[in-house]
């Protein structure tokens, strides 16, 4: 389930291929150039989690580095549990140069076990120009960068029907309170508000995750990320609180709260951009497009639209993202050219290469938004560079898998309990509090 988790994050091309889509978008590979082919003759391999489609279309960003330095690359898909794979595969003496890491907390493991280079002085100058501060301190561990960030997920998106809103006559919120609101004025009109994915946990602590970045800022979001601050804070208990004002309003939700917990990720956006409509809103990140369109022929910015997570009360609106860094291992059998690879990966070019094909946010401010495919993509893509360092990594993938990533258990157990009954925040948070301490201490 971690790694279902993940895909899902990374990116509309692996939900597509999970539902048997073809990729999101299209396009062929962009030139990278001439270069002087140094690195003729020498080979990189990289492991990642992306198969299928994910896979192809970064194969196409590698295909670039290889036009343009001579050097050939070999891809590995890790499957599941990249820590385990590549764990193996270095006490086997068969570690890659190069592992595309999904999560902040494999990163520091990695890094923790001593399995990672320093990145090097000109991938270090393209991050410091380039890329807001926070990426570099997500790629970071004790101050050393040792992860490049190369591909992102916005998830502060709510993704509509045009015709449910227009039929409501009603207009895309502005705050969280208006959004409820909205959503009650759809329900009066005959469909139901929104489509919950409560089969899912993971996609229940991406709406926690974006009311209390809201709500209580990012300096908590931050302490709360590292478990400097307990669950049973006020703050969590007051963003509990908030949501439950959706979850326990039977009104707003698809199926009532029983509704919610028999859908999955895909059949909540099913439920909004399916052939049989019964929801006008489903919030998650921006790959619900790829779904949209490539599962349901859904034409992005014309009858599948979002927009973003509203702010609530005082507070400023989220942007909560996801992503995948680029990582050196010490004992790979190429790290030279493993290093040429991420130098490439750090500039616009190759961010261009995938970003043409479909699927992917480059967290690279220098990329040009002409690079998109279409507009809902190249919007999404400025609203992560304009939110800069007030990105904020999603939470659960921060914290050990025991609480954050673990189907049945820990965060998508408790919040699924509450999301069937929100009527006791202060005791759900306790719950919280009690699974976290234990997974952290672990």
């Amino acid at each position: 389930m971690m790694r279902r988790r993940t895909t899902l994050l990374t990116g509309c091309t692996a939900l597509a291929l999970a539902l048997g889509a073809t990729a999101c978008g299209g396009g062929g590979p962009v030139s990278a150039g001439g270069g002087d082919k140094a690195l003729n003759g020498q080979t990189v391999t990289v492991a990642g989690v992306w198969s299928g489609s994910e896979q192809k279309n970064f194969q196409k960003v590698l295909d670039a580095f290889t036009e343009k330095t001579g050097a050939k690359t070999q891809f590995v898909s890790t499957g599941d549990n990249v820590s385990t794979v590549v764990g193996s595969k270095i006490e086997g003496g068969n570690a890659p140069d190069v592992v595309m890491v999904p999560q902040v907390g494999v990163l520091q493991q990695f890094a923790r076990n001593g399995w990672l280079k320093p990145l090097s002085g000109t991938t270090r100058k393209s991050v410091d120009a380039n890329y807001a501060t926070v990426w570099k301190d997500y790629g970071s561990v004790d101050d050393t960068l040792y992860g490049l960030y190369f591909k992102a997920a916005h998830k502060s998106t709510v993704w509509y029907s045009p015709d449910a809103l227009d039929t409501a006559g009603v207009k895309p919120p502005k705050s969280y309170d208006d959004m409820l609101k909205a959503g009650r004025t759809v329900s009066d009109s005959g469909l139901a508000a929104f489509s919950v994915a409560g089969q899912d946990g993971w996609t229940l602590t991406d709406w926690f995750e974006n009311v209390y970045l809201s709500q209580a800022g990012p300096e908590k979001y931050d302490a709360l990320a590292a478990h400097k601050l307990k669950w049973t804070d006020g703050s969590v208990v007051d963003a509990l609180t908030t949501l439950g004002e959706l979850f326990g309003d039977k009104q707003l939700l698809q199926g009532g709260q029983k509704g919610a917990l028999n859908t999955d990720f895909p059949g909540s956006v099913e439920k909004v951009f399916g052939p049989e409509p019964e929801a006008g809103m489903v919030y998650e990140g921006d790959f619900v497009a790829g779904v949209a369109k490539d599962q349901f022929g859904r034409k992005i910015g014309e009858d599948a639209d979002f927009f973003p997570f509203p702010p609530v009360g005082g507070g400023k609106a989220p942007v909560v993202s996801g992503g995948d860094a680029a990582v050196v291992l010490k004992d790979g059998k190429n790290t030279k050219a493993g290093m040429a690879l991420l130098e490439y990966l750090a500039t616009p070019e190759a961010a261009a290469v995938w970003a043409e094909a479909g699927g992917f946010l480059s967290p690279n401010k220098k990329v040009d938004p002409a690079a998109y495919g279409d507009d809902v993509t190249r919007t999404t893509a400025k609203s992560l560079i304009a939110a800069g360092d007030s990105v904020r990594f999603d939470m659960s993938d921060q914290a050990p898998a025991a609480f954050g990533g673990t189907k049945g258990a820990g965060e998508w157990k408790i919040l699924q309990d509450f999301l069937r009954d929100p009527s006791d925040p202060k005791g759900t948070a306790a719950q919280l509090e009690a699974a976290a301490a234990k997974a952290y201490k672990g």
